[in-house]
C-alpha cells in the first residue's frame, strides 16, 4: 500500500448526515416520545445491558426471489459458539442476533430499529442492498456498521460505516482496467434497482484507465426469471466488429447464474464473445452450482476482494466452521458472503480487544476504529484502518480504505488467481465520478 496517495477526508469526527437523513432519525426519535415507549434508540448503550455479554446483530436477505446470503447470518452464530468456546473476547461473552431484510426497504429499517431497541453495540458482517433505509437508524444511535457487503455507496460515506473490502466500485474499476486491454467492444448487464444506478460510472472508469471505450450499459430486472430478450441485446452491442472478440459482464448479484443460463443458448453462435465478472455476482459456490469446468463460466475473468478459498490464509475460517457449522449447509467457506462476515468479526475482536477492559459500546468502538486502530486480516486484505485521512473522500467515498483487488480466472472449474499479488485500483477510482 505504499506510495498510494491519500486525500484528507471531508468531514469531520463531528460528522452530520445530510437533512433528509436527520430528519428521518428525528421523526423516529418524535414518534417513540408521542407513542409513551422506549425505543431504544439510545447513543453509547451498552451491549449486554450491563453485564459482560457483547451483544452484536448480523442481517441479510433469506429466502427471497432476489439475492440471498442466508449463509453470513449463520456464520455469524457459529463464530460465536467458537469464541465463546475459547473464553470469548476479551474475556466476554459475544451474543449474535439475527434479522432478515427481505431485500426490501421496509424490513431493512425494521432490522436496524431492532439493533438499537436490542442496545446492539454493532451491526457486524451484513449485506443490504438499502442502506438509505437502515443507516439514518443506524447513526442516531451511534450503532456502528461494519463490515457490511459494499453493495452500495453509502456505506462508504457513512460515519459510522466501517467496511473491509472495497465494494463494486473497486471490483468494477479493476476489471475495467483488466478487460480494456483484452476486449472489443464491452456491454454490462446489470440490476434496473439503486444499487444497479451504481455500477456503470465504475465500470467505465477502468475502461478509460485501460483506453477503453465505456460499456453499452444493458439494464435487467432483478428478479427476473430468465434474461434471453437481454442476452440478445447484450450479445448484439459486443458482435459489431467481427475482427473484436467482445465481452459482457453481468453484474447480478444471484440472478447472475439465472442470466448465465440464458445466455449459454444465445451464445452459441457467438463463441467467441468473452464473459468476465465481479465477486458478489460469481463465487465458487456459483461456479460448482453450474457445472464447473463444464459451465458456462469456464474461462471467465472475476475481479474479487479477496484470495481464492483455496489459499491458506483461510485456514482459521475454516477452522470455525469445522468445528461449530460442518453441518449446516448454508454456510461454505467458497462464499464470499461467508468471507466478509468473517473479516467483519476479525474486526470486531481486535477492537474489542483494544478496548482492553473498558465498557463496549458503540460509542467505545466507533471511537477505537476513528482513532487509527490499525488491524491485520492475516494477509486477507491489506491492514485496515478508519482515520479521518484514509479514505478516498475526494470522490465522495471517505469510508473506503481497501481499494485492493485480485483478479482470477475459472480453469477447470475453479478460481485461481491470474496475478500473485493484489492490485490497486485507488487511483483508478479517483479519477471517476461515482460518489
Amino acid at each position: 500500500m505504499t506510495g498510494r496517495r491519500r486525500t484528507r477526508s471531508t468531514f469531520l469526527p463531528e460528522f452530520k448526515r445530510p437533512a433528509r437523513a436527520t430528519a428521518l432519525a428525528a421523526g423516529a426519535l418524535a414518534a417513540c416520545a408521542s407513542l409513551a415507549v422506549g425505543c431504544g434508540v439510545i447513543p453509547g448503550v451498552t451491549g449486554g445491558s450491563g453485564d459482560d455479554t457483547i451483544k452484536v446483530m448480523t442481517w441479510a436477505p433469506m429466502d427471497t426471489r432476489a439475492t440471498n446470503k442466508p449463509g453470513m447470518p449463520a456464520f455469524a452464530q457459529a463464530y460465536a459458539r467458537w469464541v465463546n468456546s475459547q473464553g470469548g473476547i476479551d474475556g466476554r461473552k459475544l451474543q449474535v442476533l439475527v434479522c432478515n431484510d427481505h431485500n426490501d426497504t421496509v424490513s431493512a429499517a425494521r432490522c436496524a430499529q431492532r439493533a438499537a431497541d436490542e442496545n446492539v453495540v454493532a451491526v457486524v458482517g451484513s449485506y443490504s442492498q438499502h442502506a438509505d433505509a437502515f443507516l439514518p437508524t443506524l447513526e442516531s444511535a451511534d450503532i456502528p456498521y461494519i463490515g457490511g457487503f459494499g453493495i452500495t455507496n453509502s456505506e462508504f460515506d457513512s460515519p459510522l460505516s466501517y467496511p473491509v473490502n472495497g465494494g463494486q466500485p473497486s471490483l468494477l474499476a479493476g476489471l475495467g482496467e483488466e478487460l480494456g486491454g483484452v476486449c472489443g467492444p464491452v456491454a454490462l448487464v446489470r440490476p434496473d434497482s439503486i444499487a444497479g444506478d451504481e455500477l456503470h460510472t465504475m465500470l467505465d472508469s477502468g475502461l478509460q484507465a485501460g483506453r477503453h471505450a465505456a460499456a453499452a450499459d444493458q439494464l435487467a430486472a432483478e428478479d427476473a426469471t430468465e434474461y434471453s430478450v437481454q442476452s440478445e441485446r447484450a450479445l448484439g452491442r459486443v458482435t459489431t466488429d467481427p475482427a473484436k472478440k467482445g465481452c459482457v459482464i453481468p453484474a447480478l448479484g444471484d440472478r447472475t447464474s439465472t442470466f448465465m443460463d440464458s445466455f449459454r443458448r444465445a451464445r452459441e453462435d457467438y463463441p467467441d464473445v468473452r464473459v468476465a465478472t465481479v465477486m458478489g455476482s460469481v463465487d465458487q459456490t456459483v461456479i460448482d452450482a453450474s457445472g464447473g469446468a463444464s459451465g458456462p463460466y469456464e474461462g471467465a475473468y472475476i475481479s474479487g476482494w479477496y484470495p481464492p478459498s483455496t489459499d491458506k490464509r483461510w485456514d482459521g475460517m475454516k477452522k470455525v466452521i469445522k468445528e461449530q457449522a460442518f453441518s449446516d449447509n448454508r454456510i461454505d467457506a467458497d462464499d464470499t458472503g461467508v468471507q466478509t462476515t468473517w473479516l467483519a468479526y476479525t474486526v470486531l475482536k481486535a477492537v474489542v480487544e483494544s478496548i482492553d477492559g473498558g465498557e463496549v459500546t458503540g460509542s467505545a468502538i466507533r471511537r477505537s476504529l476513528d482513532g487509527g486502530l490499525k488491524i491485520s486480516t492475516g494477509g486477507l486484505t491489506p491492514t485496515l484502518s478508519w482515520g479521518y485521512d484514509e479514505g478516498l473522500a475526494v470522490i465522495g467515498l471517505p469510508r473506503l480504505v481497501n481499494t485492493d483487488v485480485m483478479l482470477q480466472a475459472v480453469r477447470r472449474g475453479r478460481l485461481v488467481s491470474v496475478t500473485k499479488d493484489f492490485t490497486d485500483v485507488s487511483k483508478t477510482l479517483e479519477s471517476a465520478d461515482v460518489g
